[in-house]
């Protein structure tokens, strides 16, 4: 047995033993525990001290997104997982003779990206305990300090409470070879991270939930709030300095509001680079065709530093006009830092259109937005648009993954669908969990006539 297999395969016999213990645990244990390890995250000094270490561990993001994250996502999860039934019964249909009863899945093998170190853990454990299961950590090698740091916490939670530490372990000098094997042995793989290690993750031979890879277009038709839009897109397009995939990389805007909402986006700090710039920007953003490191997650002036350009340092997020799409126009991809690409369209329609068209070069299946005043055009968008999930007039990051002021389920993984390589097109919480067992009992046989099958045909 190699090295690695040998050692994964050790957390996992102390994982599995663990797991043994929780299968028993009734509704009302599972939920103390969720309780509680929320609880001891969200206490001010602890969420201060992890969002500190995160940010200085990874030099991505910042303190303010970090913090921000832990307090409201993990208080989130929480709200929509505390009264979920996971254990035994969860559903039943009398009519059809239905009961559901819920099983654990066993050990979980969860990655966790060094871009959100913070709440993803959390969550992701907090997800695994509802379903009675254990869970295996493998952090990116980045952040394994921060990684190791709120395994502990959660780990003193579960021993103060007199339940097995082990439902909750870390790798903790974490490998490529090391991540591989465990999603080998796990019973699940949940794959937050990189495009590479979600394809990893498919291709265990494991049953896995990944992510898709994240390029939100954002539309913006002439009847939207202007100021309002222009507010709401600066706040997602900073925060934590983009390191959420549901940042907006593009902005679509219809050519006779334009230069009115660039205008305000310029008030709301953003600066718009000329076209000269344009070609340094992008030089100093893509090497070899690949996204630079030292621009992701990073301020404004930092990039702009970087590529030999003259910002003020009130200056948060920097804009790029933008006319192609694909290989050939990298700004229409994927950008993980605070810089946006901006269409310039001559309607909605055509808005339409390019959202299929930069999605469909980076980001199919993942999200989009809207803003606009005019409700059947939402309409229109969720029919036309391959992704899974549309926010209408929100910060687009702050909405994607759940936000108080909208009915988003509260997560840090999000599928994509089978358009983003992804068996689930939804927000991934404890109900990708379990296992469901569907007991059927005989009811009343009631067969349909012809004609209420067929209709007319059957005349």
């Amino acid at each position: 047995m190699s090295d690695a297999k040998n050692d994964i395969n050790k957390l996992i016999i102390r994982a599995r033993e663990a797991q043994k213990v929780a299968e028993n645990f009734t509704q009302e244990k599972v939920n103390e525990l969720i309780k509680a390890i929320a609880w001891d995250i969200v206490q001010e000094e602890t969420a201060k001290e992890i969002a500190g270490m995160a940010v200085e561990e990874s030099q991505l993001g910042n303190y303010e997104g970090k913090y921000s994250k832990l307090m409201k996502k993990v208080r989130g999860s929480l709200r929509d997982m505390k009264d979920g039934k996971s254990v035994g019964v969860i559903e039943r249909i009398p009519e059809k003779g239905l009961i559901k009863f819920a099983k654990p899945v066993g050990v979980i093998g969860a990655l966790v990206p060094c871009t959100n170190p913070e709440a993803t853990p959390v969550i992701k454990a907090m997800n695994a305990i509802k379903g009675r299961n254990a869970i295996v950590f493998a952090p990116h090698p980045r952040t394994k300090k921060t990684n190791k740091h709120i395994v502990d916490i959660m780990r003193q939670t579960l021993k103060r409470y007199k339940v097995p530490e082990d439902l909750i372990i870390t790798i903790e000098e974490p490998s490529l070879e090391l991540s591989n094997e465990l999603m080998k042995q796990c019973d699940l793989v949940v794959a937050t991270g990189g495009s590479g290690m979600v394809k990893s993750a498919y291709s265990s031979g494991t049953p896995a939930y990944g992510v898709g890879a994240g390029n939100a277009v954002v539309i913006v038709d002439e009847t939207a709030d202007l100021k309002d839009a222009a507010h709401k897109i600066k706040l997602s397009k900073t925060y934590d300095y983009a390191t959420s995939c549901s940042s907006e990389n593009s902005l679509v805007i219809v050519e006779s509001v334009y230069d009115e909402m660039v205008s305000n986006l310029i008030d709301e700090g953003g600066y718009l680079a000329k076209k000269e710039e344009k070609v340094e920007l992008q030089n100093a953003m893509w090497q070899e065709g690949k996204l630079n490191r030292k621009i992701v997650a990073q301020p404004a002036n930092k990039i702009a530093d970087i590529a030999g350009i003259d910002i003020t340092d009130d200056k948060e997020f920097i804009m790029v006009e933008e006319n192609g799409v694909g290989a050939d126009y990298p700004f229409s991809g994927e950008k993980m830092s605070v810089v946006v690409s901006l269409y310039k369209v001559k309607d909605f329609n055509e808005a339409v259109d390019k959202v299929n068209e930069i999605t469909g070069y980076q980001g199919t299946g993942h999200s989009c937005g809207i803003h606009t005043k005019e409700d059947s055009r939402i309409e229109i968008l969720g029919n036309k648009v391959k992704v899974s999930r549309i926010m209408v007039r929100q910060p687009q990051c702050y909405a994607n993954s759940g936000n108080w002021e909208n009915g988003m389920p509260f997560t840090l993984t999000l599928g994509c669908g089978t358009w983003g390589g992804n068996i689930a097109s939804e927000n991934i919480t404890w109900k990708h969990y379990i296992n469901v067992t569907w007991v059927s009992t005989p009811i009343k046989e009631v067969i349909p006539t012809d004609y209420e099958l067929f209709g007319d045909l059957a005349k």
